[in-house]
């Protein structure tokens, strides 16, 4: 055999190495993945009432779908087709998430006296009443209870719930700011985003911790709000302090403290990360907004947080007293304001409902009010491009 030969040889085994090898580099369970994803409807579409959607969770194992309308919660398979729901709520039903070990429903549940309480009381139309104490929980729902349309949130035995003292400390506690006396600690307005996710600078395949953001007032005026607050539990013990829904007499039962609590310098936003969800394609949480006003900040809608990172206690930026806070990292990725340090997008979508599928597909809620004056949610499948001028494309 000549020398040449012996090359072409070697390149030729290297070349078949090299494709198998690019070929296996997706796991089994990806593949698995990617013909679960290949099935899924490109859109699932549904329409209620009065409020607007507030978030989505696809449990793509069972075939089904939940949808948060603030004062519901619906259940559909993938065609959009109902199958129960959950009403009743007089409080606002914000993010939703999955637990994974148990297959139970997490969300975000608030009970205030402020704009958004009113507004919700006025559209059930029992705004003569008030709500008398604010109350912030999550709200745990066994979805293989929810049967038939129409049942009841404190009635039928679906929903439990677990107080988050620590948001409600923020929300009643009054700070100096600017040298003025204002009300809510960082601004707190109450919790929203929910999901579960693993910890901070761990792997991608380590226990998963439950993830609960604040709402935070959109005031320009104040320094101390441009952080989003994160409140991090074990959802294993979390189940000692579960109660049924009571919305005349509101358990009090809930960790004094949470396990950790985070903040992530993004710029003041229109109360807070409304969607929050994991994503182990990308090693991203991604936190979805309603934009902000400050003008020193570049407002965008979309942020990640790189899962990748610790934390890393540093004095928080804005306080008149100094104050240290185990603060996050935004991923590098998106567009990149130098003035202010934040990375971003200026995405449409999200703050309605975002859900991880893996291999970097989503469903992303398109909300939005039908011909006949009804609230819906188109849930669109994309795939994630990272572009900072468009990180999603729609999967046609």
């Amino acid at each position: 055999m000549n020398f040449k030969n012996f090359l072409t040889i070697l390149l030729t085994l290297f070349i078949t190495y090299s494709s198998n090898a690019s070929l296996n580099k997706q796991k089994p369970d990806d593949k698995k993945t990617q013909e679960l994803i290949n099935k899924l409807p490109r859109q699932i579409y549904y329409e209620d009432g009065k409020f607007h959607v507030q978030g989505v969770v696809v449990d793509t194992q069972r075939g089904y779908v939940y949808f948060s309308f603030t004062t519901s919660l619906i259940k559909t398979n993938l065609k959009g087709e109902i199958i129960g729901s959950v009403e009743g709520f007089v409080g606002h039903l914000g993010c939703l998430d999955v637990n994974p070990e148990d297959g139970r429903i997490y969300a975000s549940l608030e009970y205030k006296n402020d704009k958004i309480g009113k507004g919700i009381l006025k559209g059930l139309g029992d705004d003569s009443k008030q709500i008398q104490q604010s109350s912030f929980h999550i709200a745990i729902i066994d979805g293989n209870k929810i049967v038939r349309q129409g049942m009841d949130a404190e009635k039928d035995n679906i929903v439990n719930t677990i107080y988050i003292k620590e948001a409600v400390d923020d929300y009643i506690a009054t700070v100096t700011n600017k040298g003025k006396r204002v009300e809510h600690r960082y601004g707190c307005s109450g919790i929203d985003g929910v999901a579960f996710g693993p910890q901070f600078g761990q792997k991608k395949d380590s226990k998963l911790f439950l993830n609960v953001a604040y709402g935070i007032y959109g005031e320009t005026s104040r320094s101390d709000n441009d952080y989003q607050v994160i409140l991090q539990y074990d959802a294993n013990t979390l189940k000692q302090y579960e109660r049924p829904l009571s919305q005349t007499n509101f358990s009090l039962v809930g960790p004094e403290k949470p396990l950790n609590k985070y903040f992530v310098y993004t710029g003041n936003t229109s109360y807070g990360i409304q969607n929050l969800e994991y994503d182990s394609n990308t090693g991203y949480w991604f936190s979805a907004v309603y934009k902000g006003k400050k003008p020193e900040f570049p407002n965008y809608s979309l942020f990640a947080i790189d899962a990748s990172k610790k934390a890393v206690l540093k004095e928080l930026k804005g306080f008149d007293k100094k104050e240290k806070g185990l603060v996050l990292q935004l991923a590098k990725a998106g567009m990149h304001d130098e003035k202010s340090g934040v990375y971003g997008w200026d995405f449409k979508w999200g703050s309605t409902g975002i859900h991880s599928l893996g291999n970097g597909y989503f469903y992303i809620s398109q909300n939005g009010i039908s011909t006949d004056k009804k609230q819906y949610c188109k849930l669109q499948l994309y795939r994630w491009t990272g572009d900072s001028s468009n990180p999603f494309e729609e999967v046609k």
